[in-house]
């Protein structure tokens, strides 16, 4: 009973650390071994993610933090008005697409990009007829947002 308690009192914890500091999620991920990274191609945070990302699609719901991992199935032209976005489209295991809008001048191009290759993903969620639009796949300069990132090759871009 008391480890049970003890285990709640910390889930309640991290919580509110990660609550009062968006990074903090970034600081776990980048401490724990590739395997058990939470969006790591196969694992299960990446089938939650899935199903999290095809709940929100079937709702129409935005704003919503999702990590998991599709194939490129096409590559858009740079959106250079305003902030300039590499933009390509993912297709997820689920068959549902995602538009990628992903800042250039926050976070590096993904270098080599091509058709087919796997992407990894953490970002916000942005419901549209056609699948979504993940955004936020970057740090965020003010430590105001939860920052995302893009995985590519085993590289990071953040």
């Amino acid at each position: 009973m008391k480890k049970s308690i003890f285990a709640a009192l910390l889930v309640v914890a991290l919580y509110q650390v990660y609550q009062q500091n968006p990074q903090f999620a970034e600081q776990v991920q980048a401490v724990l071994p590739a395997g058990l990274a939470p969006n790591a191609p196969g694992s299960r945070a990446e089938a939650a993610g899935e199903r999290q990302l095809a709940e929100a699609y079937q709702n129409r719901v935005s704003d919503v933090q999702v990590g998991g991992s599709g194939r490129v199935i096409k590559i858009l032209a740079d959106d250079t008005k305003g902030s300039r976005h590499q933009k390509f489209i993912l297709k997820l295991v689920s068959g549902q697409t995602l538009l990628v809008a992903h800042n250039i001048d926050l976070a590096p191009r993904l270098d080599g990009l091509r058709v087919g290759d796997s992407v990894t993903f953490y970002g916000e969620y942005e419901w549209n007829k056609h699948g979504g639009v993940l955004h936020w796949t970057h740090h965020d300069p003010a430590a105001r947002h939860v920052g995302g990132w893009l995985e590519l090759h085993g590289r990071r871009y953040q």
